[in-house]
């Protein structure tokens, strides 16, 4: 029976590799859901002053932003083995001194921040190398059936159960979620130990500046009409997005009277949306089209930020958390799937990275916004601020989606078809 179990979950034909790939990405995307919670929760402890937690975000989103092309660059030169297993364990390193900080309650926030600026340098490059690791060992007909995979622990581990575990060992002694952390992150880094990956990396002879290698993913984001709408679409909408959510935990607990295991609770329930999200997306494609499906779910973002505006009652935030959860998957499969049949193999890592600049540049610039506005205007002022920028971009973007529309239509299309799911 154990032996049928594994072999639904994880056919024979993926291979051991991918068994070891995938068990290492629930374990690492466990104890990234734990600090989801415990993160924001740790710096409230310190302070109640609404742009040092915000700050506490931006310090969070600010890596992928700075190291991001760079973490692309290198992933496409250096052994991806070893770069995952070396930044785990330095993952590990930076979380110990957070749980030490976490359990010395006179700890000075300043500390609290440098240390999660540093976890998130970390998770940068981890995550970068990690997402290469399938294809690598999965044939192509079977990529839909891995990449399924792994964003079912995404959804499962890391945003359904890691959050609340981590608010509820939170609520237990302060360092325990960061001690957790530690331990199934170096779990994760032994299970990427047992990999044999086919010869990759570029030869030192072969390798061209750093920089020239960067230069060249950015030119052709630049000069492709679909990616390039979607990397500015997501640079916007994230802006808004991270000024709202930048200051999620105070409003949770001022606006709609939760406790630490009811914050846990909203990326829970994000989760179980996505889960929606992910049975119907199948359905979804085969009756609308990619632009359109990108065009609903920016009106369904901008309806978010007002409902959460307008909303004193839990309740009611949860169902549009729950909403707002399958938006945020079919959007973000939408857009990866777009990228992924438009961008050459060879180019994958640095358009990838300048897409996650696009991210994490948004969400940097967002978090600075809602800090400043909630201290001066209210918790709920961000959410007036995101609904109102996002409804002016939409009215912008709307007709520039068409370039989504044509790439569609120069591609198979999508019915019956499950596409490559990863972070966006």
């Amino acid at each position: 029976m154990p032996g049928r179990i594994v072999e639904t979950l994880v056919p024979r034909r993926l291979g051991t590799g991918f068994r070891w790939v995938l068990s290492s990405s629930w374990t690492t995307n466990l104890a990234d859901g734990i600090v989801l919670a415990a993160g924001p929760l740790l710096v409230a402890s310190r302070t109640d002053d609404a742009f040092v937690v915000a700050l506490a975000a931006l310090l969070q989103w600010l890596p992928p932003l700075l190291f991001g092309l760079w973490a692309g660059a290198l992933t496409d030169r250096l052994d991806r083995r070893r770069l995952v297993i070396t930044v785990d364990v330095v993952r590990a390193l930076v979380v110990a001194v957070l749980a030490v900080a976490a359990a010395a309650e006179a700890t000075p926030v300043a500390l609290v921040l440098v240390a999660m600026f540093l976890l998130g340098t970390a998770e940068t490059f981890a995550d970068n190398a990690s997402s290469t690791l399938v294809p690598m060992l999965v044939r192509r007909d079977d990529l839909a059936a891995a990449n399924q995979r792994i964003q079912a622990g995404l959804l499962t581990v890391n945003q359904m159960a890691g959050p609340p575990v981590g608010a509820a060992l939170f609520a237990a002694g302060q360092a325990i979620p960061f001690a957790a952390y530690g331990v199934l992150v170096l779990a994760g880094a032994v299970m990427i130990s047992r990999l044999r990956l086919p010869p990759h990396g570029a030869a030192r002879h072969e390798r061209s500046h750093i920089r020239a290698d960067i230069a060249e993913g950015v030119r052709w984001v630049v000069h492709h009409a679909a990616v390039r709408t979607l990397v500015l679409t997501i640079l916007i909408f994230n802006v808004t997005f991270g000024a709202a959510w930048s200051v999620l935990v105070l409003y949770a607990q001022e606006r709609l009277g939760l406790g630490e295991v009811g914050f846990g609770a909203i990326t829970t329930v994000q989760a179980l949306g996505g889960l929606v999200g992910t049975a119907a997306y199948g359905w979804l494609t085969r009756r609308v089209t990619l632009a359109n499906l990108l065009r609903i779910g920016l009106v369904i973002e901008t309806l978010t930020h007002l409902a959460l505006a307008l909303t004193t009652t839990a309740w009611v935030a949860m169902t549009v958390f729950f909403v707002f959860g399958a938006h945020a998957f079919v959007w973000g499969t939408t857009s990866v799937t777009v990228r992924q049949r438009a961008v050459p193999t060879a180019l994958q890592g640095r358009v990838g990275s300048v897409n996650l600049v696009g991210v994490y540049g948004g969400l940097v610039v967002g978090a600075g916004v809602g800090g400043v506005l909630a201290q001066h205007h209210g918790v709920t002022a961000p959410f007036w601020f995101a609904f109102a920028g996002s409804a002016v971009f939409v009215v912008l973007i709307w007709r520039q989606l068409r370039h989504v529309a044509h790439a569609d239509e120069q591609d198979a299309p999508l019915a019956d078809e499950q596409p490559e799911q990863r972070a966006t």
